[in-house]
């Protein structure tokens, strides 16, 4: 006889399911949906008990905005973009400095992921365009998320974060028209620039190859604001974040940049997806500088604008450990677009500052995230932190998780008062107590004023080869804006960082040089941090495009084969049609590019073999993509027939152009320096 009071209904596949997602927050800590213990529920961060309440409180601006978007809101889609997974590596107790736990002991592992993206582009933007780049890195720590939400650039175009939208609507596609796509040479920009002083310096970065990355495995990274690392004692430092990838940091030139826009408009997301798939593994190494409380005020620059850099030479940079990306997405919606990164996202010994920009983006990031991928966008599985979140935040737009009980408030006997804070000695969060004062003002500080010593700096740290792609850039931006008038302030703007600079632009773009007048920031200090000419230089992980034909010579493919190898170099083989070609030996290769489906473009060397049987057609197609290498600055070698070719258009013994018709290890050897090098300027 069965007895109806014990039995429990079968459990479909749906109950299951969702039974993953049960959440029970009786006798829990309470934390933040970044699991962040809160330490106080009940008093919004304030100045002085009396006094105003501040933007910065996170737990307060987390609990009022989700309330506020229980229901269900609209959704929007953003910019285009690309991660993968890896891990963060510890390489020493920073404790001295920050409570942060994945910080604490040497050989921590954490678990990361990043973002890289383009700033102005539509998420159709071809990847190669002039642009800042995104360099985003979520930090799945045991103490909850912590967002370093960064730029390939070290400084920004504004200083306080209420003039974002402006310098948005000026840079995105003019709205009469929507033209043009993700670049920044046409005329609301150039206007925004030359109308905004404080813009000058980062105007001299953008004009810069960083703009034009090789790839994301060889960009920097910088969180861009002063943050606070506080220890275990409530010492605070200030602390600026920088990433520095261990293959150097490389770029493409305006010309190639174009050109591969075309060749291949999804290049840096193909060039990390590919190398991650080989075990080609980027790595970046994250330093920090750190000022103490009592230096704030010794430099000839304010430490908390976003538009200066902390010059390594004044404020040395220490590397404190390593990320390694080592596994691509499984879905690109689900993980890459899905994740939301906000920079007011920190954990326990990192902390704010009153850098303005920073300021304003702690609250336009969140507001940006609930609207773009809804109120519970924090349970989506890509941004959940590693240990469950426990809090009374309830209802709105895709919940995925099923809260059981009746209570959700605090302040309750239903519940025993759960989830409880966690005092600060605990491990609650406590925000850095740091003296405010002062009247209430809408005004910029008189040490955010000088807007022209550190675009000077960025000039006088940069090689004459830079200077000259600074140069061309300039002439190319400005040589697209339509009004005389737009140009003209813009080189004036120039004329303060340079005037010889402003001077030979004005001659390129046709407008007069600027007044005498105008005064020229007199700064005579160089960085050599600042110059990509001074980066690391690697053989390992460059593409070797190999043109090759029937009959090729087998041993000396294979001498350069073992050698490439050694060197960590990867030859894509280069012919008339796919398939496989036969060596005098009998052995075979596969045909990675046709002359029609590659492109010289898309490698970082040239080595030509050829056959003897090679046809016209074959050597015309050759001579191209030689040429293409040549004008790119790239290392060209040539063997047999190739040698042969390269003689006939008179390159052999130019500068990275090695030819040999009967190579030995020492040829092979010296075509891998060349490599190694990248590019040869000297031509």
């Amino acid at each position: 006889m069965t007895d109806h009071n014990n039995l429990e209904p079968e459990k479909n596949k749906k109950i299951r399911q969702l039974e993953k997602f049960y959440r029970d927050n009786e006798g829990k800590p309470m934390t933040t949906d970044e699991s962040v213990k809160i330490s106080d529920d009940e008093n919004t961060l304030s100045a002085g008990d009396r006094g105003p309440q501040l933007l910065e409180d996170f737990i307060y601006r987390e609990k009022l905005s989700h309330f506020d978007r229980e229901r269900i809101p609209e959704r929007n889609v953003h910019a285009r973009g690309y991660g993968a997974h890896g891990v963060f590596e510890c390489y020493e107790s920073q404790s001295d400095l920050t409570e942060a736990h994945f910080l604490q002991d040497a050989g921590r592992k954490t678990p990361v992921f990043v973002r890289f993206s383009q700033v102005a582009g539509s998420r159709g933007a071809n990847e190669t365009l002039r642009d800042v780049r995104g360099f985003a890195t979520k930090f799945y720590t045991e103490e909850g998320n912590f967002d370093l939400v960064g730029n390939n650039i070290p400084i920004f175009f504004i200083q306080d974060g209420i003039k974002f939208p402006d310098l948005i609507h000026a840079l995105k596609p003019e709205p009469n028209n929507e033209i043009p796509q993700g670049q920044t040479a046409h005329d609301t920009f150039w206007d925004f620039i030359g109308s905004n002083e404080e813009s000058a310096a980062m105007m001299m970065w953008i004009m810069s190859d960083r703009t034009i990355p090789r790839s994301f495995r060889t960009m920097q990274g910088f969180g861009v604001h002063t943050f606070r690392l506080v220890n275990k004692e409530g010492v605070s430092h200030f602390c600026k974040f920088h990433w520095q990838p261990v293959l150097g940091v490389h770029s493409l030139i305006w010309d190639e940049a174009q050109k591969i826009g075309g060749a291949d408009p999804d290049f840096h997301r193909r060039d990390l997806w590919e190398n991650i798939q080989k075990g080609n593994f980027p790595e970046y190494e994250l330093g920090i500088q750190v000022i103490r409380e009592d230096q704030e005020f010794d430099f000839d620059f304010d430490i908390l604008d976003s538009t200066k850099l902390w010059p390594e030479e004044l404020i040395p940079l220490k590397k404190i450990g390593k990320m390694t990306l080592n596994k691509n997405v499984e879905n690109v919606f689900a993980e890459t677009e899905q994740v939301a990164l906000h920079p007011g996202n920190i954990v326990r010994g990192i902390d704010f500052t009153n850098d303005p920009l920073l300021q304003g983006r702690l609250f336009s990031y969140a507001d940006t995230q609930f609207y773009r991928v809804g109120t519970n966008f924090k349970q989506i599985p890509i941004n959940r932190p590693i240990h469950t979140a426990h809090n009374n935040h309830r209802d709105g737009a895709a919940r995925y998780v099923i809260d059981k009980g009746q209570v959700a408030y605090h302040q309750n006997y239903l519940a025993n008062n759960t989830p409880s804070p966690v005092p600060g000695d605990k491990g609650g969060f406590v925000t850095y107590p740091s003296l405010v004062e002062g009247k209430k003002v809408r005004q910029t500080a008189p040490s955010f004023e000088d807007h022209f010593s550190q675009g000077r700096l960025f000039w006088n740290s940069m090689s004459e080869v830079e200077r000259s792609h600074i140069l061309q850039a300039f002439s190319f931006e400005l040589g697209k804006v339509k009004k005389p008038e737009v140009r003209e302030r813009a080189v004036r703007l120039i004329a303060h960082i340079s005037r010889p600079l402003a001077v030979s632009v004005a001659e390129e773009v046709g407008v007069p040089a600027p007044p005498e007048d105008i005064p020229e920031s007199d700064v005579t200090a160089s960085s050599p941090a600042l110059s990509m000419q001074n980066t690391v230089f690697r053989a390992d992980t460059l593409k070797v495009g190999v043109i090759i034909d029937e009959q090729y010579d087998s041993n000396a493919l294979k001498n350069a084969m073992a050698s490439w190898e050694k060197a960590g170099l990867e030859p894509v083989f280069v012919s008339r049609r796919l398939g496989t070609l036969k060596g005098t030996d009998g052995d075979t290769i596969s045909v990675d590019d046709t002359f029609l489906t590659g492109s010289p473009l898309l490698y970082d060397g040239l080595f030509v073999i050829g056959g003897p049987y090679a046809t016209r057609d074959f050597h015309f197609m050759t001579n191209q993509f030689i040429v293409d290498q040549f004008n790119h600055y790239k290392p060209i070698g040539g063997i047999d027939e190739g040698a042969k070719w390269i003689e006939e258009i008179h390159l052999q013994n130019r500068p990275g152009v090695l030819t040999s018709r009967a190579p030995t290890d020492g040829f092979y050897k010296a075509f891998v320096n060349a490599m190694a090098k990248q590019r040869f300027w000297d031509r």
